[in-house]
C-alpha cells in the first residue's frame, strides 16, 4: 500500500507540531511550508482539516498558527491514516461496484491482500504520535532532528539558514 501526498503531509504536519510543543511561539504554515519544500496552500486545505477534525488549535492573524489540540500520546496513526487516506481498494475485485475479474469467485489473492492490508492498519493502530516522538521526549534533540533546515531570522532581520539536519536531504542532494 502507498500513502497518497496528502497523509503523508499530514502526518509531517502533526510530527511538525510534535517536535516543536512547548515553544512559545506556534508553528506557522509557512514554517512547514519551506522547511519541506512544499505548497504552502495544500498544506493550508490539510491544516483546516486536522483543525475541523479537533487535532490542531489555530489562531489567524499576526502571532498567529498552530498547535496540537490533544496531546501526542492520544493521536493514532491508524486514526489519521484512516481519515486521510480515500481508497483501501488494493486491487479491483475489493470494489464489487466496479469489480469485472472473472477469478472473483475462484480467487484466493483477494483474501491475502485483505488480510495483508489489515495487517498493515494494525500496527499502524498500534502507534500514536508520542511514540513517533519517543526519542524527542528524553532529551529533546531527536525532535529537532526531525524538523527540516528551516531559516531563522538573526538580530538585524537578516535570514540564516541552520546546518542541515541528519536523516533530511541538503538543497545539493535534491538537485541530483
Amino acid at each position: 500500500m502507498r500513502l497518497t501526498q496528502w497523509t503523508d503531509y499530514t502526518l509531517r504536519v502533526l510530527m511538525y507540531c510534535a517536535a516543536t510543543e512547548g515553544r512559545e511561539q506556534p508553528v506557522t504554515i509557512t514554517e512547514v511550508a519551506e522547511g519541506y519544500g512544499i505548497s504552502r496552500s495544500h498544506l493550508m486545505k490539510i491544516v483546516q482539516q486536522l483543525a475541523a477534525q479537533g487535532l490542531l488549535e489555530t489562531t489567524r492573524g499576526r502571532g498567529g498558527g498552530m498547535r496540537l489540540m490533544v496531546p501526542a500520546s492520544a493521536i493514532n496513526i491508524g486514526a489519521v491514516v484512516r481519515a486521510t487516506e480515500t481508497d483501501f481498494n488494493l486491487v479491483e475485485c475489493f470494489d464489487p461496484g466496479t469489480n469485472q475479474c472473472r477469478l472473483s469467485s475462484h480467487c484466493r489473492l483477494k483474501g491475502v491482500l485483505w488480510q495483508a492490508m489489515q495487517a498493515y492498519l494494525a500496527v499502524l493502530d498500534g502507534v500514536t504520535l508520542q511514540d513517533l516522538m519517543a526519542p524527542a521526549a528524553a532529551g529533546g534533540a531527536a525532535a529537532q532532528a526531525l524538523l527540516p533546515t528551516v531559516a531563522l531570522p538573526q538580530s538585524g532581520g537578516a535570514m540564516h539558514r541552520s546546518a542541515p539536519v541528519a536523516g533530511l536531504p541538503s538543497k545539493a542532494e535534491n538537485i541530483e
